[in-house]
């Protein structure tokens, strides 16, 4: 049976659906992951393309609220904002808590570029927080 991980952040638009892109890419089918939002809006058009420049294809991904996943147990929960950990519900069972906080890339103004360099900049920050995670873990990363 695979571990049930769930990312949390505010808005479900950009950190926790490349994360989710990123667990399922680098751990393959040892782990079962979602992403959700506490105030869910859409997934970043921004976020699409970065990921896409890695080969990871999110774009199947929705924005999802908490509510969706309320009752349900997971074995680890991950939050990527200081808002989402300040706000995370409780889950049944002994779900591991994880923070880890990234920048809003969504809320950096400037040219496209400027722009897609915070996606860019998130999204290996992510990339290696995963990595590190699954070697203390034990979960094989698959080459990206």
């Amino acid at each position: 049976m695979s571990k049930r991980v769930l990312v949390l952040c505010t808005a479900n638009s950009a950190r926790s659906q490349m994360a989710e892109g990123l667990l399922r890419t680098l751990a393959g089918n040892q782990l079962e992951v979602a992403s959700a939002g506490i105030a869910p809006s859409q997934v970043h058009p921004l976020a699409r393309r970065v990921m896409a420049e890695r080969g990871i294809d999110i774009s199947a991904q929705r924005a999802k609220s908490v509510d969706e996943f309320r009752g349900q147990s997971f074995d680890v929960v991950i939050t990527v904002c200081d808002q989402a950990a300040e706000q995370c519900p409780v889950f049944p069972g002994r779900a591991q808590r994880l923070h880890w906080s990234f920048p809003d890339p969504a809320a950096v103004t400037g040219s496209e570029e400027e722009q897609l360099a915070a996606f860019r900049a998130v999204r290996d920050g992510l990339e290696q927080r995963i990595r590190e995670w699954l070697a203390q873990e034990q979960l094989g990363a698959a080459a990206v």
